[in-house]
């Protein structure tokens, strides 16, 4: 467990933050998104397992007329094949469901990355030229000027884009 004093107030609050948006998004989710998400939160489990196990063993020992008083009602397997079939259906359908609503959770996570990122950049660019103009004002010599005044220009995220595409285009 971490101690709380060992973060930050700004850090706190952020966490906190996140923490009480994921749980406003748990609790205003949909009533079929509940569903999904309970049916493949079970479906990933090991009790899933267990209980699958003990249902498709005792319907094969069942139906090999293995079990004494017991009359087969699928000795060919046909319906427990349709039945797998059909649950491996629906099964995948609320995995994708989910996948989604994780995909989308994912997206909104990545924006907030970029949002954040692009302030930062905002804000680094803007102590640069602070920093370089008073420095100019004190005559304190600095080397790499050349590096200072590109680091003063803003980045245009529409133009980094378009570099990224570009060098994406030239590889095979």
């Amino acid at each position: 467990m971490t101690d709380d004093r060992s973060l930050n107030s700004a850090l706190r609050r952020n966490i906190d933050a996140l923490r009480k948006r994921r749980a406003d998004e748990e609790a205003h989710a949909g009533f079929e998104e509940r569903v999904a998400r309970a049916i493949t939160r079970f479906t990933g489990s090991l009790y899933f397992v267990y209980v699958h196990a003990a249902i498709y063993g005792f319907w094969i020992v069942a139906n090999l007329g293995s079990i004494p008083g017991v009359k087969p009602w699928d000795p060919t397997f046909v319906i427990l094949a349709m039945v797998a079939s059909v649950e491996a259906i629906f099964l995948s359908t609320f995995i994708l469901i989910t996948q989604n609503r994780m995909a989308a959770a994912a997206d909104r996570r990545a924006e907030l990355d970029l949002q954040v990122s692009l302030l930062a950049e905002a804000e680094i660019t803007k102590l640069v030229e602070l920093v370089s103009t008073i420095a100019d004002r004190m005559h304190v010599p600095t080397s790499g000027q050349q590096e200072i005044e590109e680091m003063k220009q803003r980045v245009a995220p529409e133009a980094v884009l378009d570099a990224i595409e570009e060098t994406e285009a030239e590889t095979p």
